[in-house]
Formats: structure tokens, sequence, C-alpha cells
């Protein structure tokens, strides 16, 4: 039985700095990396670590907004301009992938943030260089992406978010999984397990691997307070599992064909198969 008909992208946003807030956008390019600007930035800890909501939930609470030299921080009423830096080489990790020869973005940078989440942090920028390869067990072919958890593109549809909402009785916004790409339309909840390459507008991209969730999913995306301890993994932990037992909504993509896409453009699955949960 086909999963769905009609289908159209209903969102594309952008995370400039990993785990800070989002920012959507009516069109915007993908490249070889991802959607343009997405996750090119993120705050380090001391070691090296890129920092996140799962343990820092009060990056939440820095407000960025990109500029065309580079991005704008903004708490509780300071701001800050921070220019794409062009110096200083460090190295950051992502989990345990360490990523050698990203630019540190200088001292104001790492003093602001400092101040606004009382510990010492620093900002880094990736380069537009293919730094950090994702994993070709799942990509099959050399791909590479920034500072993102681990692939250039997150897809997630709404007919999933419904399923999901009315499991829980609860209506859990889409910002809360923190996706590229939104699609809407005459679909299936969890369609999006069965495909293999999708064209949007003129980007074809091929899934590689269903999105693992945690606890960022917990919190309030605008605060980054937790609201329950459970939800929306409890409820979605029953629906919506692999068969090694990770709680799984969204899937991760590469981009084949770099293009520029536009809301309302049409989503054209090129290659499907059984779901990629089994």
């Amino acid at each position: 039985m086909r999963m769905w008909g009609g289908m159209n992208l209903s969102r594309i946003s952008t995370y400039p700095v990993k785990s800070l807030p989002v920012t959507d956008h009516a069109a915007r390019t993908i490249g070889s990396m991802g959607v343009d600007g997405d996750r090119r930035w993120a705050v380090l800890y001391p070691t090296g670590t890129v920092a996140t909501r799962r343990e820092f939930p009060e990056l939440a609470r820095i407000s960025v907004v990109e500029t065309e030299e580079g991005i704008s921080l903004c708490h509780d009423g300071d701001r800050l301009d921070v220019p794409r830096p062009s110096g200083a080489k460090t190295t950051a990790f992502v989990f345990t992938n360490r990523i050698e020869g990203v630019e540190d973005a200088g001292n104001y940078a790492a003093s602001f943030l400092s101040s606004a989440l009382e510990r010492e942090v620093r900002l880094a920028y990736f380069p537009d260089r293919p730094l950090r390869p994702v994993n070709i067990k799942y990509s099959l072919t050399p791909h590479f992406t920034g500072f993102a958890d681990g692939y250039p593109v997150l897809i997630t549809t709404n007919a999933s978010l419904r399923a999901l909402n009315q499991a829980a009785g609860h209506e859990f916004e889409m910002r809360r999984f923190r996706p590229n790409l939104v699609i809407d339309g005459d679909m299936a909840p969890w369609a999006e397990d069965t495909w293999r390459r999708i064209r949007v507008g003129s980007t074809v991209l091929r899934i590689v691997k269903p999105c693992e969730r945690c606890v960022m999913t917990t919190q309030d995306p605008k605060t980054g307070v937790q609201t329950d301890r459970h939800e929306p993994l409890a409820t979605l932990g029953k629906l919506h599992r692999s068969a090694r037992g990770r709680i799984i909504f969204g899937q991760n993509a590469v981009v084949e064909q770099e293009g520029t896409v536009v809301l309302g453009d049409t989503i054209e699955v090129l290659e499907a198969g059984p779901s990629n949960l089994l």
C-alpha cells in the first residue's frame, strides 16, 4: 500500500550555533555540508568538547541572528557581533569525533558567552572545508558535515508528529526535534522510514539513518526548561523504536545533489524500500 501522496516542504530551519535557538527561512541553499549556515558555530568547553542542551540547557537562553559578517549573539539585553574568524585553529569534539582545524572566534566572544553562561567556554566556527566525514557505514559514499550530531540534514514530517501528539494526548511542537526540513501533505505517519532518496526543490537527498532521540526533546525549546522528565520520549518509545530499541523521530540525510529549497516545494520520492527501523 502506498504510504504517501502529494507532499510539500512546510518548514526550512537552521541552527546557526549548535544547541542555540532556531532560525526559519523562506528559501535556502543546500550544499554538501547541509543547509547553508546550519550548525556552523558551536560553544566549546575548555576541553574542546562541544556544549549542547543535553547537559547545558541554559544555552537555549542565548539568541543568535545571522549577519553578513557572521552572527550576532544576545543575552539579557546585551549584544555582541561576532565576525567569521580567520585566525587561530583549534580542536573540537562532537561525541567521540575529533575535528581538527575549526576556528576560534576570539576572546570577546569567549568573554561574552562565559559571562552569560557563568562558566568558561569559547566559541568556534566550522570553516568551508570538509573536515568531518560522516559515518560511511551508513552513508556508503563519502560525505561531510559540520557541528551537527552526525549528518548534514535532518528531515521530519508533520504526519509523524500528529501521530505522536495523538498518542501522548499533548501538542508537542516540532521545534523540540530541531529538524532542518519539515514535510507536510498526504502521507502516513512514519512514511519517511521507507524513503531512500527524495527530491526537494532542486536538491536530491539520500536518507541514511534514523534519528535517535535524547533528553533535549523534553525541554521547552525557548527556555531550555524541562517540561516533563519523561515526555515525549516515553510515548515515542512505545510508538516508534528501531530494532535495536532506539527511540526514533526523523531521518538523517546526506546531500547527493546540491541545490535550493523553497517553502512549498513539492517532495518527490525517487526511491523507497522497507522501513529502515527493521
